[in-house]
């Protein structure tokens, strides 16, 4: 018989890793509310158009990655590979465009069908805002300022770069997509048989190719910032500016560009050199096309997000729970006052463990070993006369302590 073994790709959380994770996320949703962002819940599955339309149909999300099924009414549903879509469904779908702008964001898990590698499984948990409805540059602005004050909140400002960029408006992008698809006409025997299909439906998407004799071609890629007109100019000095006014350090990345036509604008990614080759720990940037292309109208929209696990793994310090306190009954007459005891420390807001067997000894021995700070020993005698003894587990001291002032005393 085999084995029981999770799937390739997908791995237990638990211990040190999820408290971890736990910590990333819980960090995140306290930083975006003070933003104004609300927390949404989209369904782990969508029906399969909502990932085609927004990802586009020569991606490698969409082509190699997504993990699709029919359900009995002969749907194609698909298993969710990233938060926006949703989001935007729900957009749409609810009737949020009466309420601009509207701010959300979200955490849960994402299907990926790649090569499971550090930090990148197949299934992944991650965590993102976006902000529909706010077309000028302080929506980049405050959107960057709070990734930033995210990854400061976690301890991890010292190890992250912020890259920015531009694709500007429509008028820019057609221009570069010009420029671009004659350079790459030029060098068409060089590329990758993905890139050759590409470069009629989606040139762009060359750029972001992970093909070794794609990178070289795109090297000698025309940049980006030649093709901007006056006011896509204009919108990132806006951008670029109002970091430097709130003290935010960046790097403009010339190289740095979305493949998907629905961007505009701002892009922008943190990025850390201590995961290895894939370095970048978050991502975003402003996506005004997206909703229209959905069916939704002309709202403009800005966002990011990150992976979970990939930013967990960049804490150094463990993130530790409270140590417990042990109650520790003596006798088999404590034991309903024990659990009495244990009840009321917990509404207290203490978190304990309970030696439920053996003598005294071995319950003392389970109290360290799940590193208890105290432990409450109940014997009969005490418990008589309305006490308890506490005993420190660091230095060995004890004490008796009155049951009334149980709560204050271990405070």
């Amino acid at each position: 018989m085999n084995k029981v073994q999770p799937v390739r790709g997908t791995y237990d959380l638990y211990g040190e890793a999820k408290r971890k994770a736990k910590k990333v996320i819980s960090t995140g949703s306290r930083i975006v509310e003070k933003y104004g962002f609300e927390e949404i819940e989209t369904p782990v599955f969508e029906f399969t158009e909502v990932f085609s339309r927004n990802l586009g149909d020569t991606s490698d999300i969409v082509t190699k990655e997504m993990y699709c099924f029919q359900d009995r009414g002969g749907e194609s549903l698909t298993l969710r590979p990233e938060g926006t879509a949703g989001v935007v469904r729900a957009f749409i779908s609810e009737g949020m465009q009466q309420n601009l702008p509207v701010k959300m964001y979200y955490a849960g898990p994402m299907f990926r069908y790649e090569r499971p590698q550090k930090g990148r499984q197949r299934q992944f948990t991650q965590f993102g805002v976006e902000l529909l409805g706010v077309e000028v540059p302080q929506a980049d602005i405050e959107v960057i300022a709070m990734a930033y004050e995210f990854i400061e909140s976690l301890g991890l400002s010292g190890t992250v770069t912020v890259e920015i960029n531009s694709l500007g408006d429509k008028e820019s992008r057609d221009a570069y997509r010009a420029k671009l698809v004659a350079y790459l006409k030029e060098n068409y025997d060089k590329l990758s048989e993905d890139s050759k299909n590409r470069l009629d439906k989606n040139p762009l998407r060359v750029l972001d190719s992970k093909e070794e004799c794609d990178k070289a071609v795109v090297a000698g890629a025309p940049l980006y910032q030649d093709s901007l007109n006056e006011n896509s100019k204009n919108f990132f000095n806006a951008v670029l500016k109002g970091l430097d006014n709130l003290g935010i350090r960046y790097r403009v990345n010339n190289r740095l560009v979305r493949g998907l036509d629905y961007y505009s604008h701002t892009v922008f990614e943190l990025i850390t050199d201590k995961l290895g080759a894939q370095g970048t720990v978050l991502a975003g940037g402003r996506y005004d096309g997206l909703v229209e292309q959905m069916g939704g109208g002309k709202v403009s929209g800005i966002g990011w997000a990150c992976g979970v696990e990939r930013l967990s793994m960049l804490l150094d310090e463990d993130v530790s729970l409270p140590r417990p306190v042990a109650v520790i009954p003596v006798g088999e007459d404590t034991n309903d006052k024990a659990l009495q005891i244990a009840c009321q420390l917990r509404r207290a807001g203490f978190r304990v463990e309970q030696a439920y067997g053996g003598n005294l000894k071995k319950r003392m021995m389970k109290a360290n070993k799940v590193n208890a700070e105290k432990a409450i020993i109940i014997g009969s005698e005490e418990l008589a006369d309305g006490n308890v003894t506490v005993k420190n587990l660091d230095n060995g001291e004890q004490r008796m302590v009155s049951l009334d002032n149980l709560i204050e005393g271990l405070k």
